[in-house]
């Protein structure tokens, strides 16, 4: 029953994976909601409907934002300053979505319909070439768009995990080669 509620608290969640909460995204954040060990008023993007929908799934009361977790404010997406961008790479792996295009050494863009907002491309940029900017239509973050965002963290943590596997893979080939190398001398 507990992973079965988690679930329906991760569907009422953002998606925007900014691990503000205090968990590493929201899928973590709910289950910790389920499970009584985080409170419903961690979540800064969700704001203060996100809580009223908590409390109403939970039937439980409302209560305002947490300030120790951030402030309620308009969606925002990241924006990079292409003068500036050196092209270190260094703002692609904490983007949870794969909202920013970019190869070494090159300039980098962000996918203003791809990202979320979270802001954690921000800190690894060593030239501070990232910046919040407002969106055109704030209130266009609804349902939908938190499912294509969770379809997207989703995908993104396939492909890592499939590059995990396959480099464990790789490295195990390599070792058994070597053995076969030693065992012939």
């Amino acid at each position: 029953m507990t992973l079965l509620l988690a679930d329906q608290i991760d569907a009422l969640l953002p998606q925007t994976q900014c691990t503000q909460c205090g968990y590493q995204g929201c899928k973590p954040y709910a289950q910790a909601i389920s499970e009584n060990k985080a409170e419903i008023n961690q979540c800064p993007p969700g704001g203060a409907l996100g809580i009223a929908k908590l409390a109403s799934l939970l039937g439980i009361d409302e209560k305002p934002l947490n300030p120790d977790f951030g402030t309620e404010h308009p969606r925002k997406v990241a924006f990079i300053i292409e003068a500036d961008c050196i092209g270190c790479t260094k703002c692609l792996p904490p983007c949870p979505v794969d909202a920013i295009l970019g190869a070494n050494k090159h300039m980098h863009t962000v996918i203003a319909d791809e990202c979320t907002g979270c802001e954690l491309c921000i800190a690894p940029c060593p030239v501070d070439c990232i910046i919040m900017a407002d969106l055109d239509n704030p209130s266009a973050w609804d349902q939908a768009a938190a499912d294509h965002a969770k379809q997207r963290y989703q995908n993104k943590q396939q492909r890592q995990q499939k590059q995990v596997e396959e480099k464990a893979e790789r490295q195990k080939k390599q070792k058994q080669m070597l053995a076969k190398l030693k065992a012939k001398k």
